[in-house]
């Protein structure tokens, strides 16, 4: 069978290779306690251990029995956008109305959306290295070309107006940034920000900014919306991360007047609507209760985070950059081994803890990397750091 040469640009997803890997030793005798075995501790993916609101879950119910289950408009439910608009202007205070937001099948739907709409052949978008592996895959569906550029801790992990301005060619269409990111949880400074949409614009440029762990901030300096810089930016945003809602596929983007007809045309082809049961239980994320539960969580991963990058720095696993959002944590291990895709295996083995490797999010340096969700419960934290401590 002949396939398409688009799915030759698309690398394998060596996370979840990784997860099949642990999730394979995880049924062997080395984890099963029955067999004097010790049970697998996951910090290797990007899901929170809290699952969607208690208002949340009894809206869904109330929708399915009351039979709330069909298509809705392809840019989402009015009231559902008109809800995030209102989150916008009290959380961040900024002013982004509902007719700019567009609901869609979770944020990669987001960002599908974004590139085919914006990226032609041949363009070239520019993103920072390391970055999550699915955003530059999707400029490789749309038959653009992601260029890496380097970003060491010294950056923040982050393109700077320097990196954007001095990579800047005939072909590039714009930068793809992600704030806080994804594997580094580091955001990008709002002045750099700033100086980098001016510089694209000043291009013709597009800038279009992941914010799916923007809720997640811990810096109020960081955690500002990438949208108070002008209407011309584009971001992605996401129900899973900050709402707990991981496998409802739900997200969001906001984008400028005039692409929202074409993104609307796009939605309509591809996937008609997003899920009508989550976004009437997304409504939900809104109300007072449930907001005050998010910032429980909140402050929850910030203290995870305070005892966990310590603790690493003290293993000789040194995190360059303190995370200022999301629940990551991108510890340096060359002080233990060269390689940190073998490392994580190694680990795996005999730690009975998994992990992920550097690998998958770039080329510069990634190799001495390894990311550490911290996603998990305390207890599950400290016990991971005990076991390294005894390997290492």
């Amino acid at each position: 069978m002949k396939f398409a040469e688009r799915t030759g640009l698309i690398e394998p997803f060596y996370v979840m290779e990784c997860a099949k890997a642990a999730d394979e030793l995880a049924r062997s005798p080395a984890c099963d306690p029955a067999r004097g075995g010790r049970p697998m501790i996951y910090l290797n993916i990007g899901e929170p251990d809290f699952t969607a609101a208690p208002l949340v879950q009894e809206a869904a119910q109330r929708c399915v029995v009351d039979g709330l289950t069909q298509y809705t408009p392809a840019l989402g439910l009015p009231e559902l956008r008109e809800a995030i608009s209102g989150w916008y202007r009290s959380r961040f205070g900024v002013q982004v109305p509902a007719r700019r937001i567009v609901v869609t099948a979770g944020a990669s739907g987001a960002l599908q959306l974004a590139c085919l709409a914006l990226v032609d052949a041949g363009d070239e978008v520019l993103m920072p290295d390391p970055s999550y592996p699915c955003n530059r895959h999707f400029v490789a569906a749309a038959q653009g070309r992601a260029v890496l550029l380097p970003s060491g801790p010294e950056q923040r992990f982050q393109l700077s107006a320097a990196a954007v301005q001095a990579a800047w060619g005939e072909r590039s269409r714009g930068v793809l940034l992600a704030s806080p990111s994804n594997p580094t949880g580091t955001s990008i400074h709002p002045d750099e920000m700033r100086r980098i949409a001016e510089f694209v614009r000043s291009r013709g440029g597009v800038t279009l900014v992941d914010e799916i762990y923007l809720g997640l901030s811990f810096d109020d300096t960081y955690g500002q919306t990438a949208l108070a810089l002008g209407e011309d930016i584009v971001t992605l945003n996401s129900f899973s991360k900050y709402f707990s809602m991981t496998g409802w596929r739900l997200g969001w983007m906001v984008v400028p007047e005039a692409m929202v007809p074409v993104v609307e045309k796009l939605a309509q082809n591809l996937y008609i609507c997003a899920s009508a049961v989550a976004q009437r239980a997304a409504l939900a994320c809104f109300e007072a209760e449930s907001l005050a539960e998010f910032e429980r969580r909140r402050a929850e991963f910030r203290r995870r985070r305070d005892y966990l990058v310590p603790a690493l720095d003290g293993l000789g696993l040194r995190v360059p950059v303190l995370p200022d959002g999301a629940f990551y944590a991108w510890a340096d291990c060359s002080a233990h081994h060269a390689s940190s895709w073998e490392f994580v295996f190694d680990l795996m083995q005999r730690a009975q803890l998994a992990i992920t490797p550097g690998r998958d999010f770039g080329s510069h340096g990634t190799e001495r990397y390894i990311r550490l969700s911290y996603a998990s419960r305390m207890g599950s934290l400290e016990e991971a750091v005990d076991r390294l401590k005894n390997v290492l």
